[in-house]
């Protein structure tokens, strides 16, 4: 009489692996679940902060004069890149005009110290947007290595046990070893999400750095002008030249 065939799948695996191959599967679980995580926190961070970084440059580029962006950014706060670099390079500004070089830190002129503040602001920023994805990056890289570790490892134990048994058909050895595959299949799994979201955020943080760098030598020529926004002959009322007709002067 034909025997009752032994149902193949991922529950079977498990019942039949050890701690090895059950602590391997838990692993490349929770590799997908901190992947997914920083996926969508990062996803959803880099939406606000292009939509908010969009905003407070159309205001900066329609604004008729620092100071105006300023009260603007103290009135909401910075809260994206583009504001926090110019806050901190307009306080720069103001705090050498106000006490001069008083410490090692703030020696030079004040288009110096500016510059050094822009430069820590825009390596503080860099900072941040690497934030995560080392560990997507570790998670793309290491996760197919875990599940092929895992199906050798199932493989052993499945050819061992078949060796004690002494059934070496084919529907015997396919069956277990089918099994061990899982894991691998699980380890693609878990990777290819975190290395297609690794590049896209690598890019977009590129994107990002590039439009900071030159929005940035911008903001060091407003502030390398002074007041002369304000000390040039002003048209009439309600004509004066926004930065972004001075810029384009």
């Amino acid at each position: 009489m034909p025997q009752p065939q032994t149902p193949l799948g991922i529950s079977h695996f498990l019942a039949q692996t050890d701690f090895v191959g059950t602590a391997l599967l838990v692993l490349l679980l929770a590799m997908s679940v901190i992947s997914w995580v920083l996926i969508a926190i990062k996803g959803v961070s880099q939406a606000v902060r292009a939509r908010r970084s969009e905003q407070f440059l159309r205001l900066f580029w329609n604004a008729r004069s620092l100071e105006e962006v300023n009260a603007e950014i103290a009135t909401h706060g910075a809260r994206d890149p583009f504001s926090h670099l110019a806050a901190h390079a307009m306080h720069a500004q103001a705090h050498h005009a106000k006490y001069g070089a008083a410490r090692l830190s703030e020696a030079g002129s004040a288009q110096d110290f500016v510059t050094r503040t822009i430069k820590k602001v825009l390596d503080e920023e860099n900072t941040r947007l690497e934030n995560g994805l080392t560990t997507l990056a570790t998670i793309g890289a290491t996760a197919p290595f875990v599940g092929l570790f895992g199906t050798v490892w199932g493989v052993y134990h499945a050819l061992v046990a078949i060796g004690i048994s002494g059934a070496g058909t084919l529907d015997k050895v396919a069956g277990p070893v089918g099994e061990a595959l899982i894991m691998t299949a699980i380890g693609l799994a878990v990777a290819v999400p975190a290395v297609v979201a690794y590049n896209a955020f690598s890019r977009g943080n590129r994107v990002l750095n590039g439009k900071l760098d030159a929005f940035a030598f911008e903001l060091l020529t407003f502030l390398s002008m002074g007041q002369a926004l304000q000390s040039a002959e002003r048209p009439q009322q309600g004509s004066m030249p926004s930065l972004h007709a001075v810029a384009g002067a």
